[in-house]
This record gives structure tokens, C-alpha cells and sequence, in this order.
């Protein structure tokens, strides 16, 4: 973190639309962040709320799908706001099973933004967190990458192809000041899962980004949203696969 007592003052969210990564964001405004950068294709207004929390608040052109590019928008956004204090990577789509059984090129072109998008930035933005002897970098993964089920299996691939990575460059980060904390939320109720049946346990982005704060501030390595779900999938990993098969449809 930036200071002493280790409070956040520049916030870095790659996913500038998402409703989880805003919702953690406006909980770090509030505690006390005051540069912000957007970081979004085509880029993203402001919200109001940020800018009357006080906060500055920056926009960035990022394309999840042109991982080139990533490690010059990481570059942009110090030069924006200097060191990056914590950066929020909550990017990503959310289809349908069958469409991309259907169709196994747009499946392809979902895991890319699901899965290697977030390897190339993530690397980039440890580079510069490295460099910077401080620093966090959350990644928001999914209960779906904890055990995959048949009904949404392209998706939850990704999102447990994505928590690997993030455990992985955790380790690769330990005794360099800078840090991963991975989230994993259950279902949470934002546009992009409007057309997915509601699950047990739901979670608002509210409280995703409370678990973050909590976990930022207490040094955690993962955090799970709601917390009951770690022990349920706990359960869940050990359960014969025959009877995830029936579950998971």
C-alpha cells in the first residue's frame, strides 16, 4: 500500500463497466482513494458517485482481446495517477453453453477474453507492482472455476484456468511487497447475469466489495462471497463425480 498505514490511494479497475469491480471501487473511494482509473474498450464515464466521494476519476482505452497492447495501458495508468496502489481486474463474459456449443469460435473467443486476457495483463501489471515494491492486485474469479459444472463448463474453464494463474503469480510475487488477492464470488445479480437462473448463496456486488476490503486490509490471499461458500464447495470437490454430472445440468 502507499503509506504507513497502509491506505489505498489509487485504484486501477481493467473492466471499467463491471458492476463488481465499480462496487469495489466506490468501497475504496470511501475508505479513503482518491485517483481513479476506468480502464474499458472504447473507455467510460465517470460514475457521479465517485466524483462525489471526492474521488479523480481517469479513463483508459483497454481491449481485453489485444493482449499487445497490455503492458502499454498498465504504462498509461501510472502515468495517469503514478504508483498503482491496487488494480481491480474484473473483466470478462458471460454466454450461453449452448451458443458456444454451437458455435465453437465465439467459445474460443470468450475463453480468450476469460482466460489468456487476464494472464497478459496480470503479468504486466505484476511487472510494474514488482518494481514498485508495493502494491495489490485483485483478480475476481468464480466459484464456477472451483469445480466445473457441464451446464457452463466453457465459462467455469476459464475461471479456473484463472484462478490458477492468479494463485501461481500470487507465489511468483511472495517477498516482493506486491501482492494477489483472488476472489471468489458466487452468483451475483448484475447485467451480465441476467439471463443465468438465480443459485444458493447469491452475493450483491456490494458485498464482494466488502470481502475485498476485508481482505485487502487483513493481508488474506483469498477471499470467497458470501463466505459460506467456501465450505460448501469444499464439500463439493469431494463429491463422486456421477452425482455432479446430475447437478450440473
Amino acid at each position: 500500500m502507499r503509506d504507513s498505514v497502509g491506505s489505498v490511494r489509487t485504484v486501477l479497475l481493467l473492466g471499467g463497466r463491471s458492476e463488481i469491480g465499480l462496487a469495489v471501487v466506490e468501497r475504496l473511494v470511501r475508505d479513503g482513494a482518491r485517483e481513479v482509473v476506468l480502464a474499458a474498450r472504447g473507455g467510460t464515464a465517470a460514475p457521479s458517485v465517485l466524483t462525489a466521494l471526492g474521488a479523480t476519476v481517469h479513463s483508459l482505452e483497454f481491449d481485453a482481446r489485444a493482449p499487445d497492447t497490455h503492458t502499454a495501458t498498465v504504462e498509461r495508468a501510472v502515468g495517469l495517477v503514478g504508483d498503482l496502489d491496487v488494480v481491480v481486474d474484473s473483466f470478462g463474459v458471460l454466454g450461453e453453453q449452448a451458443d458456444y456449443e454451437a458455435d465453437p469460435a465465439s467459445a474460443a473467443r470468450a475463453a480468450a477474453v476469460n482466460y489468456t486476457g487476464h494472464v497478459s495483463v496480470g503479468l504486466a501489471v505484476a511487472a510494474r507492482l514488482r518494481e514498485q515494491g508495493h502494491g495489490a492486485l485483485v483478480v475476481v474469479s468464480s466459484v464456477a472455476g472451483v469445480r466445473v459444472r457441464r451446464f457452463n463448463f466453457v465459462y467455469g474453464s476459464a475461471k479456473a484456468g484463472l484462478d490458477g494463474f492468479a494463485q501461481g503469480l500470487a507465489d511468483s510475487l511472495h517477498g516482493s511487497g506486491a501482492r494477489v488477492l483472488v476472489v471468489r464470488p458466487g452468483y451475483v445479480p448484475t447485467r451480465m447475469s441476467a439471463h443465468v437462473e438465480p443459485a444458493p448463496f447469491p452475493a450483491t456486488p456490494g458485498q464482494v466489495a466488502d470481502a475485498v476490503a476485508a481482505g485487502l486490509r487483513s493481508g488474506a490471499t483469498t477471499v470467497w462471497a458470501p463466505r459460506v461458500l467456501q465450505p460448501v464447495f469444499a464439500g463439493m470437490r469431494l463429491m463422486p463425480r456421477a452425482l455432479w454430472r446430475r447437478l450440473g445440468r
